[in-house]
Parts: C-alpha cells; sequence; structure tokens
C-alpha cells in the first residue's frame, strides 16, 4: 500500500502547480487594468506565494508526521522553477529575469520546515518562519505594489507585515511546548524587520526564514520570558 504521507505530498505538489498555472489569467486581467507588466509579474507570485505556497505549508502539521515531505516538496519546487529560469523557458506571468526568487522561495519553505521540525520536534513552530516568508512578505509586496507600482522596498510594506507576523507568532508560540508566545511575536518583528535587505543572492526569503528561526530556536532553548 502506498504511504498515506507521498499520496499527501503529491497531491500538495499537483495543487501548487495547478494554481500557478491558474493564476496565468490573472496577469492579463491586471494588466487590462492599466498594470505594468512588472507589476502584475509581481502581484502574480505574492499569490502564488501565498495560495500555491501558503495553502500547502498549512496542511504539513496536519497531514505529515515526518519532515522528509516538506523538504521533498519544497527542493523538488525548487528544481522545477530554477529549471524554468535556467533553461530560459520562464512563467513570464509570476517570473522575471531579474532575479530566481521563486526558486529560493520554495528551496527555503522545505528546508527550513525539515531543518526546525527535527530540531524543535514542534510541527507548527516549524513552519512559523515559512509562514512569514508566505504571507507576511505576499502582503508586503501587495502593499508595495499598490503604493508605488513596483517592485521596490518600503516601510510602509513592512509595518503591514509586522501587522500579520507579530500576533501570528505570538499565537503559534503561545500553544508550543514549551509557550513562547513573546519570543513568536519577536521572531515575527525581527522577520518584518530583515524583509527589507537583500545582499546579492542572499534575498529576503532567505533573510526571513534564518532570521525568525534563529529566534525561534532561542525562545526554545531560553524558555518563556514571561
Amino acid at each position: 500500500m502506498v504511504d498515506s504521507q507521498l499520496l499527501w505530498c503529491a497531491g500538495l505538489g499537483a495543487w501548487a502547480f495547478a494554481i500557478v498555472m491558474a493564476i496565468k489569467p490573472f496577469h492579463a486581467y491586471l494588466m487590462s487594468r492599466g498594470c505594468e507588466d512588472m507589476v502584475a509579474v509581481y502581484y502574480n507570485r505574492k499569490v502564488a506565494h501565498m495560495v500555491a505556497g501558503g495553502i500547502p505549508l498549512i496542511m504539513c502539521p496536519i497531514v505529515f508526521t515526518d519532515p522528509i515531505y516538506p523538504l521533498l516538496g519544497g527542493v523538488l519546487g525548487s528544481i522545477g522553477l530554477a529549471a524554468t529560469h535556467i533553461t530560459n523557458r520562464r512563467l513570464w506571468w509570476m517570473q522575471t529575469e531579474q532575479n530566481m526568487n521563486d526558486a529560493t522561495f520554495a528551496f527555503m519553505l522545505g528546508i527550513s520546515v525539515y531543518v526546525l521540525w527535527h530540531y524543535l520536534d514542534d510541527a507548527w513552530l516549524a513552519i512559523l518562519p515559512a509562514l512569514f516568508m508566505a504571507y507576511g512578505d505576499g502582503v508586503t509586496g501587495i502593499i508595495r505594489n499598490k503604493l508605488f507600482a513596483k517592485r521596490t522596498k518600503s516601510a510602509w510594506g513592512n509595518l503591514g507585515m509586522a501587522i500579520l507576523c507579530i500576533p501570528l507568532g505570538f499565537f503559534i508560540g503561545k500553544y508550543a511546548d514549551p509557550s513562547i508566545p513573546i519570543w513568536g511575536a519577536i521572531s515575527g518583528a525581527v522577520a518584518s524587520f530583515v524583509e527589507r535587505y537583500e545582499f546579492g543572492p542572499i534575498d529576503d526569503n532567505v533573510l526571513i526564514v534564518i532570521a525568525s528561526s534563529a529566534i525561534i530556536a532561542i525562545g526554545v532553548h531560553l524558555g518563556p520570558l514571561m
């Protein structure tokens, strides 16, 4: 009998692929409303982050008991997305030749969940940094696109991300063992701050996940602040 977790992994992968294909008409819709191509691309990328990446991510603690499956999904997704860049067959409605951040998103999602799940033995805490990346950074990008109609960094986007990520971190941290709501909130604040920065190939996806993961690991090690 086929392992049910493997079936879930395949099913969630199919969901992600279907969403990436399904948002193609949204690019045309945005263009018809006067958006520039690059603005439409980045709107679509954020939708992909939240729906194609975020929903399978939320499902991970529910359907998996082994973190190898989120790792497998993230790595395979990253390879597939990177291949479209390398072969110059980009998914033009959500990818740009300027960067491969969509591929690093998938990779960081998979690797962070795997490492934190093993280290913390808490599936919900393990997905928290990737949730910051999927939904927090998604909100940030949408706000900036709406305000500036281009890909740029702005404190308004970081504020929007913080409004989402700080309570999200508090909530998930509260129900962890040990309960670390303040550390969870701090991790959300740190993720919202570092999103502003990129250092060459080290993009904001990498910084969000590494910085917030470090805070969560410290919090679990030191215990509750209150």
